[in-house]
């Protein structure tokens, strides 16, 4: 790696304070003592907005913009709020591309999610395997509106030449992530109930589905650094994965997390909720072969980091949500 890429230029970073962003930009700091790292923050630009995406663009004049941001949630809050995240997350992405071009950005690196990927896709999952179904119902207006801007990039870089690229990262897990029930995924769900129940002496947690499918997970950290990486060396419209090429059943990864975290009770599994997609495991190997990126956290490892950063950082007034 090299700091040449990032000297000299201003980065815009959507969602550079949430969970993913705020690791990716202490990546970016240590990789250039002369990068400048713009973050609009949502209270001050609401980036569904045209007019607050070309006011961030003017008042940052970025040369880089790294799209992170997105309006996302577990299974149960993409049930209660399809319309929502269409809308926010289209809206946001197709106009943030638009005027990039418009101000004449010089790369801009979209994040898209596996949710787009078809529901019944071979495993493991491929690029080519995108646009072959219809995506999992429970996520699917999300995940449609993750890939429109694939096809926006496409286009834009066919009819512009504006140079574009689009990465779909696997499910993130990681210290800073969302430990709130209503919007968590499975790793911070169970990581809290667990926790609380320790605590509380209780008998028992409660988790979503059957535990049958299964899912593949990336640090979050290594996530930042493949991001990173193809910003700097990848150069094509052509999607590609980002994940750590590991399956594990929400069943195994449920009870490896109530062993790290010490609860002695059960898990009662509540088969009335949905239990998302099948499975997941994306083919990570156009990620190595085209910016020579992979992952190289343990998952164990990353758990157990997880794991102490929440008991360190948790509210003392929460309550129990097991």
């Amino acid at each position: 790696m090299t700091d040449d890429y990032w000297a000299g230029k201003t980065v815009m970073v959507t969602g550079g304070a949430g969970f993913l962003g705020s690791h990716l930009v202490e990546d970016l700091r240590s990789r250039s003592s002369d990068v400048e790292v713009f973050v609009p923050r949502s209270d001050d630009y609401d980036l569904r907005e045209k007019a607050a995406i070309r006011q961030a663009f003017v008042e940052s004049d970025a040369d880089v913009v790294l799209h992170l941001a997105a309006t996302v949630g577990g299974i149960g809050a993409n049930a209660e709020n399809p319309g929502r995240y269409f809308y926010d997350n289209a809206v946001m992405g197709i106009e943030l591309l638009e005027q990039a071009r418009q101000f004449d950005v010089e790369k801009c690196t979209i994040l898209g999610t596996i949710c787009s990927y078809p529901k019944h896709t071979e495993v493991p999952f491929s690029e080519d395997d995108l646009y072959d179904g219809y995506p999992e119902e429970t996520n699917a207006p999300y995940g449609i509106a993750k890939k429109a801007l694939l096809t926006q990039s496409r286009a834009y870089r066919d009819q512009y030449d504006f140079d574009s690229i689009y990465l779909l990262p696997v499910n993130l897990y990681g210290p800073r992530d969302d430990f709130d029930l209503e919007t968590a995924h499975v790793i911070p769900a169970i990581v809290r109930k667990c926790i609380e129940a320790r605590e509380a002496g209780a008998d028992s947690i409660t988790a979503w589905g059957t535990g049958e499918p299964t899912r593949e997970f990336l640090y979050v950290e290594d996530a930042a650094e493949g991001i990173l990486d193809a910003t700097e060396r990848y150069d094509s419209s052509d999607p590609v994965n980002l994940g750590s090429g590991t399956e594990i059943s929400i069943r195994e990864l449920v009870e490896t997390i109530v062993e790290m975290t010490g609860f002695d009770g059960e898990v009662a599994w509540d088969t009335s909720k949905p239990d998302g997609q099948p499975r997941r495991r994306l083919d990570t190997s156009r990620a190595e072969e085209r910016f020579g990126w992979e992952a190289s956290t343990d998952f164990e490892e990353g758990l157990e980091r997880t794991i102490e950063w929440y008991e360190a950082h948790r509210p003392v007034e929460e309550g129990a949500f097991y």
